[in-house]
């Protein structure tokens, strides 16, 4: 109660700031870190590669159970994130206080399950892809993938405590917990792998021990911010029960976002076996369009992670006017990120794939595969930024639906039928048909969102 009457004395920022100025405030802390995440990305795989080609397949193949644990830790606390944000707008500390404890409830809950993934279930995943137990690829595969399963607590524990700080306003500490994770991890990769300064060369178990590590070492410094500098909420174990209500809160928004974001390697596992009947080099190309994709795409996931909680927190405050004016300035600033990603794709497609050591036959399949996908850069941004707006105000099953149909009902089909009548050259603009679809859908839910939720909220400014 003491906390709640001393909180609601200092508005938080998100309810006062200039909206302008907060969402950079909020944005550009994530949206550094997000680059740094995707340096790290090419950065791993580089040192991976230097072991082997087998190695670097093993990492590879393990992306659909790393997608899957990422997509249940950072998709249940985006739920987190709205619902205390939301709770935060309306002043109801207790409630927002509840939120967070559950939230890290469910982070261990889900660390547990994946305890059990690497325990039973990498072996027979590697063994349904690679055929065989006596493969190289096998014994790296599965030596990475249950490291990184089975020691998943700080991947976890770093997805909730910086959802935490980033819900109540505090991105600049979420940013500094995240670039420690990240470049803990870049600086022991070498080390781990190859055997440096005196310690065993461990190879593709090295990469897994450095990636565990970085992540125990943002968690770490997540937690200790939000015990020191966090004020908006208390943690605390003292007389805690799990919620039922709340936790159904949570993944009334975190279900959608989870099947989202694991929809994606379903994708990536379909047009790999699409393109591979043309040639293993359309293969590469498309993994490399995935790497150079995410320095524009990770910057604007970063504005998401900024504005989500500014629209969940003015959305239980009462105050539509802020909300609406935080919706119109991240589609400007998305717009930005995403045109200089069509420029770079149209302009200096070779240049770009140059930073992965192309051959000819790479160039050639790859710069018209990138200037045809970088078309759907144009219509992406506004189709990310009405996603987060339904998941702000609760309404994730939206996004989910736009998702599940863009990549699964649309770009899946639309690949495999011009693949047959056109050829690997046609199959690119599966890509841009999609985003069509998207945005059509996306606009639909979008004027939906405003009569029903947006245009009944207060303006209480």
């Amino acid at each position: 109660m003491d906390n709640g009457m001393k909180n609601s004395a200092n508005e938080n920022k998100m309810g006062v700031m200039p909206i302008n100025k907060l969402i950079l405030n909020m944005s550009l802390p994530m949206m550094v870190s997000m680059l740094v995440q995707a340096m790290y990305n090419i950065v791993d795989s580089i040192f991976v590669a230097r072991v082997s080609e087998d190695a670097l397949t093993a990492v590879s193949l393990a992306f659909p159970v790393q997608t899957l644990l990422v997509a249940v830790g950072a998709g249940t606390n985006v739920g987190v994130n709205a619902l205390l944000s939301k709770s935060l707008g309306e002043k109801n500390y207790e409630s927002a206080n509840k939120t967070a404890m559950n939230g890290i409830f469910l982070a261990v809950l889900g660390f547990a399950a994946f305890v059990l993934v690497g325990l039973f279930a990498v072996r027979p995943f590697y063994i349904s892809q690679v055929k065989t137990a006596d493969s190289p690829i096998y014994t790296m595969g599965v030596s990475y993938l249950s490291i990184v399963c089975i020691c998943s607590f700080g991947v976890f524990a770093q997805f909730i405590f910086e959802k935490l700080l980033q819900s109540t306003g505090m991105t600049f500490y979420s940013m500094i917990s995240q670039l420690s994770g990240a470049v803990t991890n870049i600086v022991l990769d070498p080390i781990l792998i190859f055997g440096l300064l005196g310690l065993p060369a461990m190879g593709v178990a090295g990469a897994a021990l450095a990636t565990v590590i970085g992540q125990c070492v943002g968690a770490t410094l997540a937690f200790i911010f939000n015990i020191k500098r966090n004020h908006e909420i208390q943690l605390s174990l003292k007389g805690f029960r799990p919620d039922g209500q709340i936790i159904a809160k949570i993944y009334k928004v975190g279900v959608p976002s989870i099947i989202m974001q694991a929809i994606g390697s379903v994708m990536t596992y379909g047009m790999n076996l699409i393109l591979i009947q043309f040639t293993s080099t359309a293969t590469a190309v498309f993994g490399v369009y995935f790497k150079l994709q995410s320095f524009f795409f990770m910057p604007v996931i970063g504005l998401n992670n900024g504005m989500v909680p500014i629209i969940a927190y003015n959305f239980g405050a009462g105050k539509r006017s802020r909300m609406v004016s935080t919706i119109k300035y991240s589609m400007i600033y998305a717009f930005g990120l995403m045109l200089l990603g069509f420029l770079a794709f149209e302009l200096i497609p070779g240049t770009l794939l140059g930073l992965f050591d192309a051959s000819e036959e790479m160039l050639r399949i790859g710069i018209r595969a990138l200037r045809t996908i970088g078309i759907h850069f144009l219509i992406a941004w506004f189709c990310i930024i009405a996603g987060s707006v339904f998941q702000a105000v609760g309404n994730g099953v939206y996004s989910l639906v736009v998702s599940v149909a863009r990549q699964l009902v649309i770009l899946l089909p639309a690949a495999y039928i011009l693949a047959k009548i056109g050829g690997l050259n046609m199959v690119w603009w599966s890509f841009p048909i999609a985003e069509m679809m998207s945005l059509v859908v996306s606009s639909i839910f979008l004027v939906l969102t405003w009569k029903k939720v947006i245009s009944k909220v207060p303006d209480n400014v």
